[in-house]
């Protein structure tokens, strides 16, 4: 793959990339290889998944912020209804489960497509070729 900047045609928008997990040059289904994996490269495209660094931020942001919303909904289910104690194990372990999977898969998808459509990659200096 060469280093010009991407082609917006055929490009699908960011959002819809991040949730249906398609890749961000030709809109095919193939950005994951597991749950929360990258393939490593496109099989339609061959664009290279793994030249982009998406990191663990939106595992932080995704606990906190997930982890917040289910505690208040807990909480008000718990003040409303008083349900026993394994009510509350069978809903909201595996809705917890779900949603961090599934919110992993949507911010990492979504830093992706977005490194590609801005052509993002490291700061260099300007004027300068090399690598320090």
């Amino acid at each position: 793959m060469t280093d010009k900047a991407p082609s917006p045609r055929g490009q699908p928008p960011i959002g819809r990339a991040a949730l249906f997990g398609l890749c961000p040059e030709c809109g095919a289904k193939t950005l994951f290889d597991g749950p929360v994996k990258f393939a490593p490269r496109c099989r339609a495209c061959a664009l290279d998944f793994q030249r982009y660094n998406v990191g663990d931020g939106p595992a932080a942001f995704l606990t906190m912020i997930i982890g917040a919303l289910l505690i208040v909904l807990a909480l008000a289910l718990d003040f409303a209804l008083e349900p026993p104690l394994w009510v509350h194990v069978l809903l909201w372990v595996p809705l917890t489960a779900a949603a961090v999977v599934y919110g992993l898969r949507v911010a990492k998808a979504a830093l992706l497509a977005s490194e590609h459509q801005r052509s993002a990659a490291e700061g260099r200096l300007a004027g300068t070729d090399e690598d320090d």
